[in-house]
């Protein structure tokens, strides 16, 4: 009997998808870079890890921050770390540089950027034409923070070398270039927007936070925030990389369901920038902007090579295969495993 009752489990095991059991996983520790973890752009990953989700899954996860997204790609890029947590857009700038990175589960249907101008040093300003010559805040050279500047400076006619690009970072450093003066406009996120705001010191003239006003922006659906990894890290480790995008997606669906007092909670204190009300406020903005299934949009590859082509010829001129920079096959398993979080 106990013989046929092992045997009877071994089946039923045999049969069930190997991501459901953690030492089925071929990589436990995997190290993940991202850059301004405290932004609300990147709250499912914060979520995931506070609430435990990634040793759910038997993962053992080190989260290392980063100034900005492009320094978390270099980190991939570079060997020192598995994963990132980033934009989109950077895995198709890395096919047009020879390089397979694919994005497998999703954070945000929206940028969340908001671009604007500094009150005190542009009280005339008009138009986007106003900012050549002037100082331009983005999180770090290089970041989604500073395509979204290219994007608006070429539908205005500027190129990005008519303005100075400077790296403040996505926190209070940020917020005092602002107040300080040292740079005219900015290309940020909450909860450093919402800070500015309230304080007075933001004049918004772009804000992608807004699903509508993004897709008009971008001329269709533009995905954000994600985890992606080389395809070669995903080939190697299919089983942890559906782990990484479990914990993901059920952190999505619960902070959907949350009310903003529990993400008071779930959070660092040191994310709430001295300010509980001012976070609540930015987590109301975003919300709408977050995903709530980890999918990425069909149509969403190639509104961000639309955008990244306005900016650059040679990209617009390349033949990439937009197919591989992104998989929808391990959100689907995820949401199979947490229909509700």
């Amino acid at each position: 009997m106990q013989r046929r009752q092992l045997l009877a489990s071994g089946v039923a095991a045999a049969a069930l998808p190997l991501w459901t059991h953690a030492q089925s996983l071929e990589k436990t520790q995997v190290t993940l870079a991202v850059g301004g973890k405290n932004l609300l752009y990147y709250l499912p990953l914060t979520v995931a890890e506070q609430l435990g989700y990634f040793k759910a899954e038997g993962l053992d996860v080190t989260v290392v921050d980063f100034a900005g997204g492009s320094k978390a790609l270099q980190a991939v890029v570079g060997g020192s770390a598995d994963v990132v947590s980033g934009a989109f857009e950077h895995t198709i700038n890395m096919q047009f540089k020879g390089q397979y990175l694919r994005a497998f589960v999703l954070q945000g249907m929206a940028p969340q950027i908001v671009f604007g101008v500094n009150p005190k040093t542009m009280a005339n300003f008009k138009t986007i034409a106003d900012l050549k010559g002037k100082k331009i805040g983005v999180t770090a050279p290089g970041s989604s923070t500073n395509v979204m500047v290219n994007f608006v400076l070429a539908k205005a006619g500027l190129k990005p070398s008519d303005v100075s690009i400077v790296g403040v970072g996505a926190g209070n450093g940020a917020v005092a270039a602002m107040r300080s003066g040292q740079i005219d406009a900015i290309s940020n996120l909450d909860p450093v927007i919402t800070l500015l705001q309230r304080s007075g010191d933001l004049k918004i003239v772009s804000d992608t936070r807004i699903l509508a006003q993004s897709e008009k922006i971008f001329g269709g659906p533009m995905p954000a925030g994600c985890l992606y990894a080389p395809q070669t890290f995903i080939d190697k480790n299919p089983n942890t990389t559906q782990a990484l995008a479990n914990a993901i997606v059920r952190a999505n669906k619960w902070i959907q369901a949350a009310g903003a007092a529990e993400i008071i909670k779930a959070v660092p204190e040191s994310y709430l920038l001295g300010d509980r009300a001012v976070y609540i406020d930015a987590f109301l903005a975003t919300k709408g902007a977050l995903s709530p299934d980890g999918l990425i949009p069909e149509k969403g590859a190639q509104t961000a090579f639309n955008a990244l082509a306005s900016v650059d010829d040679k990209l617009g001129a390349a033949k990439l295969d937009l197919s591989l920079v992104y998989t929808n096959a391990f959100a689907k398993i995820a949401n199979a495993k947490y229909p509700k979080g």
